[in-house]
């Protein structure tokens, strides 16, 4: 069973807009937008995300503005204190996981990228390391 969080992370007004957008399509009431992050990329954190029916068991929801948000425990840890936020540009269209103090935008060497295939299959763990492969 997922248990509803609190984590004192903030989504800018353009985050806010597209998981809404995607949220259009949910269905049913345990329904949400599960977020998946893990270290990678060239803004530091590969990011993954989809609709699902229901959280799975050992996931987060965190509630937000009248978000659904679902979140595993490590996506959960790394957005602990960041500012989500969804650009569109002509090099990057997707979510950018700020958080303080981080290092200006470099990409990560190849050996720390996260694969997606592995994000999306929740393979990545931080004590199991990462899995090769190209990031977002």
């Amino acid at each position: 069973m997922a248990q509803t969080t609190q984590i004192s992370a903030q989504l800018t007004p353009a985050a806010k807009a597209f998981i809404r957008r995607i949220c259009r399509f949910a269905a049913g009431p345990e329904a949400g937008f599960q977020l998946k992050v893990a270290p990678g990329g060239c803004f530091g954190f590969a990011t993954a995300f989809d609709l699902v029916v229901k959280p799975d068991a050992g996931d987060f929801v965190w509630e937000y503005e009248g978000l659904r948000i679902i979140l595993g425990s490590e996506s959960r840890k790394f957005l602990d204190g960041a500012t989500l936020d969804f650009v569109e540009t002509l090099s990057h269209t997707g979510f950018v996981v700020r958080t303080k103090g981080a290092a200006p935008a470099a990409c990560t060497p190849l050996a720390k990228l996260v694969s997606i295939k592995s994000l999306v299959q929740g393979q990545f763990s931080q004590n199991r390391g990462v899995s090769h492969g190209a990031g977002c």
